[in-house]
């Protein structure tokens, strides 16, 4: 089937409608603010503290009413419903399809917030807890959990439920918001003006947070691998990783999504825990799985405060647990649309509650795990005089910091290079799920029947890199992050929208009676 399709050259398999206004408005914002990055950075940043001061509320409230509207749809009537035909089995085996949503959740951002987050926190903590004390450093680490826990997963699937209903239900052949939203608007809206807008707000936010992603995990690697070499880190270095990175993504994309992303992401569950293993057989290991359960149990204890904390008697500046979480929803819920549209592709076959209820607690059981044990070496190698790592923060990038705690380790070069390894492929991944996504959302081809088009997945993944190079070479990815985590706010709109189409199809159509797996016989 797909390569039937595959012999249709790219450019005829593009809605341009959506795909070139969205590539020219990333443009339009990208070259000015690389241009005036001192005076953009400034203004966005304002901008930001205002939504901070104001809004903060908001955004708390808005990520606690998704998680309550995942448990409304997991087990009310609707969580019976099935993406598809009752009868068929899942596309992914249960380990295969949490592994694939684990590596689109999580990406490689989990192995910098895991290893450094601890101490943003313990050096500016909340609560009126004393700075580097002994509870900033338990809070620092459990905020590092809450970052990767149910509300940013929850944000990351509620739209999902809509669009695996329109493409494996409804059978609709495109699988984009607007489709999503003709229950609501009607046909009118959905194939005129409004219904484009919504899949151009939907791109735009996709192509800029995706060239993010690139520029910001590139580091990641890119300091492991200057430190192992002993060489500066340099433009030259950064375009080495970034191409390197392009053309395993690249070729992963091609691949699709069972040779390459299913792949890649089951393998790299079991190089993760290999290396979670390494770190505590020859690192310090009783104090990681102590300090792992001190850390949980301030987490379990402090869910509640830290969910609903907006510093409101400070008086002064926010803190920077409440700017930082304010920051953390808006820019998840600029990536909230990617990640709906890959879960519900790849979720035919699963019930509405096998999917999210698998996005809610998969990741969140790994980030947990891999956060304890990250988070555990730095700090103990802090509390111990090894490395005084809250300096360290102040004085260096932090992804300069990384390698310094890794090479505590014995046989640290190992450490180093498994490392960037995980880091590498959750990248990856993360950017194969992205292109796949995008190609999805902007062919013109039958998504109900088909995979995207591979060549267009190779154009996808080649626009996201050299906007990405463009914008690290220039300096503009600083502003460019800022303006994601603020593309968060119409999204937030669209996905109350998807969640109320959900339910409406469901409804129209009765799919909790006549969409649902039969009793088992006994």
């Amino acid at each position: 089937m797909e390569e039937e399709h595959d012999k249709t050259p790219a450019r005829k398999l593009i809605d341009y409608r959506i795909f070139v206004p969205s590539i020219m408005i990333v443009l339009a914002m990208s070259v000015p603010l690389a241009m005036y990055e001192e005076t953009a950075l400034g203004m966005l940043e304002q901008t930001f503290d205002i939504i901070v001061a104001v809004f903060n509320w908001g955004y708390i409230w808005y990520a606690i009413i998704l998680v309550a509207a995942g448990l409304y749809l997991s087990f009310s009537k609707y969580g019976n419903v099935v993406l598809g035909d009752p009868m068929e089995k899942p596309r992914f085996s249960l380990f295969e399809y949490a592994s694939i949503l684990i590596a689109m959740g999580l990406g490689s951002t989990i192995m910098r917030t895991g290893m450094v987050e601890w101490a943003n926190v313990a050096d500016d903590p909340p609560f009126g807890m004393e700075a580097g004390s002994s509870e900033a450093l338990l809070m620092g680490n459990a905020y590092g959990m809450f970052m990767w826990s149910f509300q940013v997963f929850a944000i990351f699937v509620m739209a999902a439920p809509a669009l695996g209903y329109i493409l494996h239900v409804r059978k609709r052949p495109l699988m984009r918001i607007s489709e999503a939203c003709r229950v609501i608007f009607g046909d009118r809206f959905t194939d005129g003006a409004g219904g484009r807008l919504l899949d151009i707000i939907f791109l735009v936010s996709i192509l800029s947070g995706a060239a993010v992603t690139l520029g910001l995990g590139t580091p990641i690697v890119t300091y492991n691998l200057a430190h192992l070499l002993d060489i500066d880190v340099t433009f030259g270095v950064t375009l080495f990783i970034t191409v390197l990175w392009v053309i395993f993504f690249s070729i992963s994309a091609y691949v699709g999504i069972d040779r390459g992303i299913k792949r890649l992401s089951t393998f790299n569950m079991y190089l993760a825990g290999g290396f979670a293993v390494f770190i505590m057989l020859v690192g310090p290991g009783v104090f990681i799985i102590n300090y792992f359960t001190d850390t949980l149990s301030t987490l379990l204890t402090s869910y509640v405060g830290i969910s609903l904390y907006t510093d409101s008697l400070n008086g002064g500046d926010a803190s920077y647990m409440m700017s930082n979480t304010v920051f953390w929803f808006a820019y998840s819920a600029t990536w909230a649309m990617l990640h709906s549209v890959f879960a519900a592709k790849i979720s035919q076959g699963r019930t509405i509650r096998e999917m999210i209820l698998t996005y809610l607690l998969a990741p969140t059981a790994l980030s947990w795990l891999a956060t304890g044990v990250l988070g555990g070496l730095g700090v103990h190698r802090h509390v111990t005089g090894d490395l005084d790592v809250l300096s360290m923060m102040g004085d260096m990038d932090q992804m300069a910091v990384i390698p310094e705690i890794l090479s505590t380790l014995p046989f640290a070069a190992i450490g180093i290079v498994v490392f960037a390894v995980v880091a590498m492929i959750f990248l990856i991944t993360t950017l194969d799920s992205t292109t796949y996504t995008i190609a999805a959302y902007t062919t013109t081809q039958d998504m109900s029947k088909q995979e995207p088009s591979r060549m267009l997945r190779i154009v996808v993944a080649g626009i996201i890199a050299a906007v990405a190079l463009v914008m690290m070479r220039v300096g503009g990815l600083p502003p460019l992050e800022v303006v994601s985590g603020l593309m968060g706010l119409p999204i937030i709109v669209i996905q109350f929208l998807t969640i109320y189409a959900a339910i409406k199809m469901m409804k129209n159509d009765k799919a909790w009676k006549y969409n649902v797996r039969p009793p088992k016989e006994e």
